[in-house]
C-alpha cells in the first residue's frame, strides 16, 4: 500500500484530468471531471443517485488544494476515487484505514485493508498522491501531525465508532488533526426522530441530534445539516438493520425487489468546523 506523496512523472498527467478545468471554470468543474472519471466502475457510478457524492463534498466546503484525511474507506474506496484525483495536484489526500486489532472483525478489517491496497496499487496514476495512515482507537489514532489538515470526512462510519466504542477517542483524533477553523464532514444511516436510542447502533442507524451532541462534546461547533442523503422511503427498521438495504441486501433474494425499491438508507449529512 502506497506511503508516498510524490506523483509519478505519468501520473501527473492522468491527475490533471480531473483537476485541469480548475482554473477559470474552478474547482466546481474539477469536481464534476473527478466524479465522472473513466477510472470509475459503472457499479460505483450507479451509486451515485443514493450518495450524491459532487453535492455532498460541495456542501462540505471542499477545495482541491486542502489536505483532507478519509477514514476508513472500505474495501472498495467508494468515495476514494473521488477524493483522490481532484487532490492530486494541489492539495493532499490522506486515507486512514483500519488499525491494528484482534477483535472479532479482524479477519473482515484485513480483507478490506488488503483489497483497497490493491485498488491503490492498480491504478498509480490516480492514486500514486494518497497517503495511507491507520486508525484504531485508542492506539492508533493520529491521522496526521497535529493541526495539519483543512478537512477530515468520514462515510458512514460513526455507527461503527458507536459499536465498538471509539467515539471519543476518534473524534479527539479528528480535532487534534484538523486546523483551526477546519471542517469535519459526517455522513450516516438517520434513525427517525424519537425512536428509542441504541447507544451502540446495532442496526447500523443514528439519531441526527445525538451524533450533533456527541460531535459538539468533542469540541466542534455545528455548521449545518443537509438533506442531500436523506431517503424518506426508508422507515430503519428492516430485518438486518440497515443491511437490509441495497447495496448490502443481507436477505439476499427475500423481498429483494421491496427493498430495491426503497434504495439505499436515509442518510444524515452535517458540518461541524473546529473553532479558530
Amino acid at each position: 500500500m502506497k506511503k508516498t506523496l510524490g506523483l509519478l512523472p505519468g501520473a501527473a498527467i492522468t491527475a490533471a484530468l480531473a483537476v485541469a478545468m480548475a482554473g477559470p471554470a474552478g474547482a466546481a468543474d474539477a469536481l464534476d471531471a473527478a466524479v465522472s472519471g473513466a477510472h470509475r466502475s459503472a457499479e460505483h457510478r450507479a451509486r451515485d443517485k443514493w450518495r450524491h457524492p459532487a453535492e455532498t463534498l460541495r456542501f462540505f466546503g471542499i477545495r482541491p488544494d486542502m489536505h483532507v484525511v478519509e477514514i476508513w474507506p472500505g474495501k472498495s474506496g467508494w468515495y476514494t476515487e473521488i477524493l483522490a484525483p481532484y487532490l492530486a495536484d494541489r492539495g493532499q489526500l490522506t486515507v486512514a484505514v483500519f488499525g491494528d486489532q484482534t477483535d472479532q472483525y479482524r479477519d473482515f478489517m484485513l480483507e478490506a485493508n488488503s483489497a483497497f491496497a490493491a485498488k491503490l496499487d492498480a491504478d498509480p496514476g490516480v492514486y500514486e498522491a494518497v497517503a495511507v495512515t491507520s486508525l484504531w482507537a485508542p492506539d492508533q489514532v493520529a491521522l496526521a501531525a497535529p493541526g495539519s489538515q483543512d478537512m477530515v470526512l468520514t462515510f458512514r462510519n460513526l455507527h461503527n465508532w458507536m459499536r465498538w466504542g471509539q467515539t471519543e477517542d476518534v473524534l479527539a483524533a479528528c480535532y487534534a488533526a484538523l486546523k483551526p477553523g477546519g471542517i469535519l464532514g459526517v455522513t450516516d444511516h438517520r434513525s427517525p426522530e424519537g425512536r428509542e436510542l441504541d447507544p451502540e447502533a446495532r442496526n447500523g442507524y443514528v439519531d441526527q441530534a445525538t451524533a450533533i451532541r456527541m460531535i459538539e462534546a468533542a469540541g466542534f461547533r455545528f455548521a449545518g445539516s443537509s438533506e442531500i442523503n436523506a431517503n424518506p422511503a426508508d422507515t430503519a427498521d428492516h430485518p438486518s438493520g440497515v443491511w437490509t438495504l441495497p447495496p448490502t441486501l443481507a436477505l439476499g433474494d427475500e423481498d429483494r425487489d421491496k427493498y430495491l425499491a426503497i434504495g439505499e438508507s436515509d442518510r444524515f449529512t452535517l458540518k461541524f468546523v473546529k473553532p479558530e
